[in-house]
């Protein structure tokens, strides 16, 4: 094995033994501290960060792509767990002499922020690191700057204080959202991988559209929707189906560069889709403190818009390019797929189920991992029985067994499992699924890794905001410009969020923006759910946007074209991401934050008409080809109903009618 497969990157498998077995004890702890709570919040947060801190730096290098020098990334990571004893041990302490710091906090302090650094630099590069370094820098130093920037000036110690000790800096909300919920949900995603549920989605939109005009293209876009069900990660859902979609949308006739980009945008939306969403989502909850299935509820329809446009697009490219779909021997059949694979989708519908009902996303997630486990480990049970009768009996006691977690509690749940785990050691092939399950919580903990250094990293920058109070500072000035200008707030808004995303993940993107912009947009009377969805989506879109376009790069070595070609072809693809958040200001009833259902009706029948007009208009066909004036009149009739102003729906519709004559009438003429 050569040195750089033994990092996280490597597969599970081909890890040292002693990698894998501090990633199983932290997926470990995260469970049982969610299922039993028995530490306190601050102690869950302080551990959460060790661990991360531990992985890093025994599994990324100092440089390079090499293996980090043991004798370093242990010292390093022990280090870093030592700063989580410290809080675990003398919290009492802490809390009693709070803003009051010792010489062993001091030290303890500093050592915490100076490996919460040198971890996100390994994971992430430079970009986040240097970014949030700014921001302590000002803490540090800003008393010296001049105008409404200065503020009056703050030791080392209520830096140390405010970002190393409490809830408002490293260990801030984002690290208990990455503590709690996230955790819970990348684990629910890696098991229902490790069982298969990929292969179900793809074989499932395989079989449905496989066979219909530009068929891989659109296996890609609802297999990338389908996937956004159980991940939340924009990036992994291109280097997991895009394996498979890429290669076959290229054998297809499609050009390599806009294969990419469909995978691309079909897989950045999976962290918009509901249920799980990304990590941003459940972030978001918590910041403006709203159930998170507000959150799921506003982003419903705006994700459906997405994912339809991208379907359309590819449509229209298939139609241009005159390209078939597979043959029907080709395409697996999507019921027998189904049939299979069905017992997968229980866990899936009761999470849905939970957090629709209202359930925190904590319990939801408990209960969903819990219930994967148990299908799982209980299917390599009773799948090799032949009678239908005992099988059917099985997933009933099962089931009842479940249903005694609401009366009987998480104990019951765990006991359950504990039998099937011990009934697995002696059925054939369930040794199998009892190592299946063990490296999907290593897989978890793999997973959490970049997504729990981003969270807490980002907590510096909302230390050093509240200290300082430069946000309301930022958002007057946001203000100020916007002043009965709201599209020109927007509009700064909206390039904030995608310059930022040239360097740094969708997390600490949002984090910055929603600190800064997302206050004042609100002022400029935004609902508070559709200012932070608007930041939520432009940094998203960021991903897709040259000249970084993380999602692109990542499909490049698959389509083995260039990532900047991808991110060109994406933007066109990821058009309705683009449109969708400035209608949704505009008009609230498209996140479902409207009293009528009227209103919702009317804002999702423009935003169809716009996506359509658009659709047509950047691939530049229809019923054939477009000339530029069809193009530029179907332009202007979108944009008239994307905007909000006076008489402008009434243009739009009267555009889209003239523009649907001019290119019928030469449709006819040229069959």
């Amino acid at each position: 094995m050569t040195d750089s497969q033994r990092g996280l990157e490597a597969a599970t498998g081909d890890w040292p033994r002693a990698l894998f077995a501090v990633a199983l004890l932290f997926s470990s702890f995260q469970i049982i501290t969610a299922a039993f709570h028995p530490v306190s919040t601050q102690v869950l947060r302080s551990v959460h960060v060790g661990f991360l801190l531990l992985l890093v730096f025994i599994s990324f290098p100092t440089l390079g792509k090499g293996r980090p020098w043991p004798p370093l990334g242990w010292l390093l990571g022990l280090l870093g767990m030592g700063t989580a004893a410290y809080q675990w041990i003398f919290e009492a302490e802490l809390i009693q002499r709070s803003g009051e710091l010792t010489d062993m906090d001091m030290y303890v302090g500093i050592a915490l922020i100076v490996l919460v650094f040198e971890a996100a630099r390994r994971v992430m590069g430079p970009a986040l690191p240097l970014i949030c370094g700014l921001f302590l820098a000002y803490g540090l130093l800003g008393q010296y700057l001049p105008g409404d920037l200065m503020h009056r000036g703050y030791g080392l110690d209520q830096i140390v204080n405010q970002l190393s000790f409490g809830t408002e800096g490293l260990y801030g909300t984002p690290t208990y959202v990455s503590a709690t919920y996230i955790f819970l949900f990348i684990l629910f995603g890696a098991f229902l991988e490790q069982a298969g549920m990929i292969r179900l989605f793809t074989d499932f939109a395989m079989g449905l559209f496989g066979h219909r005009v530009g068929g891989p293209a659109k296996v890609s876009v609802v297999s990338s929707a389908l996937m956004g069900t159980i991940t939340g990660s924009g990036v992994a859902n291109v280097v997991t189906t895009g394996q498979f979609t890429i290669p076959l949308m290229k054998r297809s006739g499609y050009r390599a560069a806009f294969a990419g980009g469909v995978e691309a945008t079909a897989s950045m939306g999976s962290q918009i889709m509901p249920p799980i969403m990304g990590a941003v989502a459940f972030i978001m909850a918590e910041t403006i403190n709203v159930p998170f299935f507000e959150i799921a509820r506003a982003a419903l329809l705006p994700a459906m818009l997405y994912f339809g446009s991208v379907f359309w697009m590819v449509h229209l490219e298939a139609r241009r390019a005159g390209l078939k779909g597979l043959s029907r021997d080709e395409c697996p059949n999507p019921w027998q797929a189904l049939a299979a694979r069905w017992y997968l989708l229980i866990p899936l519908l009761v999470l849905i189920g939970l957090l629709f009902s209202g359930r925190t996303p904590l319990f939801s997630g408990t209960v969903g991992l819990a219930l994967t486990a148990m299908v799982i480990l209980g299917s390599a049970l009773i799948l090799g029985v032949s009678s239908k009768a005992m099988r059917l009996v099985f997933w009933i006691v099962l089931g009842l067994l479940c249903a005694g977690f609401f009366r009987l509690g998480i104990s019951v749940v765990f006991g359950v499992i504990g039998l099937l785990v011990l009934a697995c050691f002696w059925v054939k092939g369930g040794r199998d699924t009892l190592r299946l399950c063990l490296h999907a919580l290593v897989e978890g903990a793999r997973h959490a890794v970049p997504v729990g250094i981003a969270c807490v990293l980002v907590g510096v920058i909302i230390g050093i905001v509240s200290l300082t109070g430069i946000a309301s500072t930022v958002a007057g000035y946001i203000l100020a410009v916007g002043q009965d200008k709201l599209l020109l707030s927007l509009v700064l808004t909206m390039f904030t969020c995608l310059v930022l995303g040239m360097g740094i993940p969708s997390i600490p993107n949002y984090i910055i923006t929603s600190s800064i912009a997302a206050p004042a947009l609100l002022d400029l009377g935004v609902p508070l759910v559709v200012s932070h969805m608007f930041v939520f989506y432009f940094g998203i879109m960021s991903d897709l946007t040259p000249p970084v376009a993380l999602a692109c790069f990542a499909a490049a070595p698959i389509a083995r074209e260039k990532g900047l070609k991808i991110s060109l072809w994406a933007i066109r693809i990821a058009i309705a991401g683009f449109i969708i958040p400035y209608m949704a200001v505009y008009d609230p009833a498209l996140m479902l934050q409207g009293d009528s259902l009227w209103a919702t009706a009317y804002v999702v029948t423009k935003a169809l008409l716009a996506i359509g007009l658009w659709g047509a208009v950047f691939t530049g066909f229809l019923w054939l080809p477009l000339n530029w004036l069809e193009r530029l009149l179907g332009f202007g009739a979108g944009a008239s109903l994307i905007l909000a102003t006076p008489l402008s729906d009434e243009l739009g519709f009267g555009l889209l009618l003239a523009w649907l004559l001019l290119h019928g009438l030469r449709a006819r003429r040229h069959p």
